[in-house]
């Protein structure tokens, strides 16, 4: 009941995403997301209720108790006793966050998310406690977009935290569990469910897959606590598993494949360790079970001093008295470890049955995406399938995506380029290089010849000959279709 009377009231004031963003402006917009608050509270001095709700919940500044009663009539007390607000003498702060949030659907919902404040605004001390309950970040947005959002029967939101990617779980999936360890979070998942009116979210207490070690789904999705660390003892559960190095990660990719169905997919945002002398992509494939499909996107590597700053700044220390211990003693353990540095980016499994070999690639792409980054992994799906299904590539008719663009580098007025790029505009935006043979293949492609024909085709322009063209560029065929410079007809 509460958390419906909050909505309306959070409607009543027009307290979404696109009317605070245009409140406040480009900058203090900007400034806000750099934890910065002035620019913002200089955009809300007017007393309406949008600005009283900005300066409230997401400026976290305390405001007159007139003001916040005409924003939140008949809600102050109640939001108060359930440690939402809490008042003083004339004024009401916010003892959580409140913060509208918007989806990349095409109907672009308006949702609200409650989480623990924010911390470190304006520069003040960090510091939070062992059960903070995250909100909106860059990682929980990382991972709704990289979800596949096809419509499913079930799925699991595995360490839900406040409950965000729950909630864009149940607008495609029939039956949705969201787990965790935290109580608090668990809390704020039902709190978050009810506040956007989503309802078969099913909140069950319990570490990583112990809740539902006897259920299978068809989509999990998960933002594991995946900070390497030596594992100490002192953990914050949002961020540390309580695991040493990247063992829940590890965890997780070998397990979750037993839970999903048939052509169900698990996807992960993780960290990983980078062995000294030895390849991060070997690794991680090791830990992948048969049957399984792997696409690993490793997105960024960070060394083990700007690492350990990462985190111990993230959890409040720098500056702090035991500073310099604390980055010394994570400094040895990664030496002793033979830690050569940290990957971060995106694991996609998929149980594929027992019938077929599993598709596997485990590539380093720190380049610009486009985002949400998910249809590129279907696409990627669908060409694996296409290769699976395909005895004879010869006889294939495929055709040249739309986003497909040829580059051709080289001296003014030479017949020929020196370089030949075709570059993706969507999805991974892959860029290879190819020569004149490859170029003339991908250009021809329109569904109407097969390959064979095709390359036959080039074989006699060029005066080569065509059985040994075909037996050279097959496997390139393969490749441009793996890559998705080519797909099915």
């Amino acid at each position: 009941m509460l958390a419906s009377q909050l909505r309306q009231a959070l409607q009543a004031a027009d307290f979404t995403y696109d009317a605070v963003a245009g409140l406040l402006g480009p900058q203090a917009h900007a400034a806000l997301a750099r934890n910065e608050t002035a620019p913002g509270a200089r955009a809300t001095g007017g007393g309406s209720p949008l600005e009283t709700l900005t300066r409230l919940f997401l400026l976290q500044v305390p405001v007159p108790l007139a003001r916040a009663e005409e924003a939140l009539p008949g809600l102050v007390d109640r939001l108060a006793v359930e440690g939402l607000l809490e008042q003083s003498v004339g004024e009401v702060a916010a003892r959580l966050d409140v913060r509208p949030y918007a989806t990349d659907d095409p109907e672009r919902r308006d949702l609200w998310v409650v989480s623990d404040l924010t911390p470190g605004l304006d520069g003040a001390p960090n510091r939070v406690g062992a059960e903070h309950v995250l909100g909106i970040s860059p990682a929980s947005t990382s991972l709704a977009q990289m979800t596949l959002r096809e419509p499913v029967g079930s799925a699991l939101d595995l360490g839900t935290g406040c409950g965000v990617q729950a909630l864009h779980l149940a607008t495609h999936s029939d039956r949705v569990v969201a787990t965790d360890v935290n109580p608090r979070a668990l809390w704020m998942t039902r709190f978050n469910a009810a506040l956007n009116e989503v309802e078969g979210i099913d909140v069950r207490d319990g570490s990583f897959f112990e809740p539902v070690a006897s259920e299978t789904f068809d989509l999990i999705a998960t933002n594991p606590p995946f900070v390497i660390s030596p594992a100490t003892g002192e953990r914050l559960v949002y961020r540390d598993s309580g695991l040493p190095g990247d063992r829940v990660v590890e965890h997780i990719v070998r397990t979750a494949p037993g839970l999903l169905n048939d052509g169900g997919w698990c996807q992960v945002l993780a960290n990983w360790v980078i062995e000294r002398d030895r390849p991060w992509a070997e690794r991680l494939e090791e830990w992948v079970p048969e049957g399984t499909d792997a696409l690993v996107v490793q997105r960024e590597v960070l060394d083990p001093t700007a690492y350990v700053e990462l985190w111990l700044k993230d959890a409040g220390h720098h500056g702090g008295p035991d500073y310099v211990r604390r980055y010394d003693t994570w400094l040895s353990w990664f030496d002793e470890q033979g830690i050569e540095a940290v990957g971060f980016g995106w694991i996609n499994l998929r149980k594929n049955g027992p019938t077929r070999g599993a598709a596997r690639e485990l590539v380093e792409w720190p380049y610009e995406v486009e985002q949400p980054i998910a249809p590129a992994t279907a696409r990627w799906a669908a060409a694996q399938d296409l290769l699976h299904r395909t005895d004879d590539l010869a006889a294939l008719r495929l055709v040249t995506p739309g986003d497909v663009v040829q580059e051709t580098q080289g001296t003014p007025g030479a017949d020929d380029p020196e370089t030949i790029v075709l570059r993706q505009q969507r999805g991974l935006r892959r860029a290879r290089q190819v020569d004149t043979v490859e170029a003339a293949l991908v250009g021809a492609s329109d569904g109407e010849l097969t390959v064979g024909q095709i390359l036959d085709a080039v074989a006699s322009l060029l005066d080569q000959d065509a059985a040994g063209l075909r037996e050279t560029y097959l496997p390139v065929v393969a490749e441009l279709v793996a890559e998705g410079f080519l797909t099915g007809a």
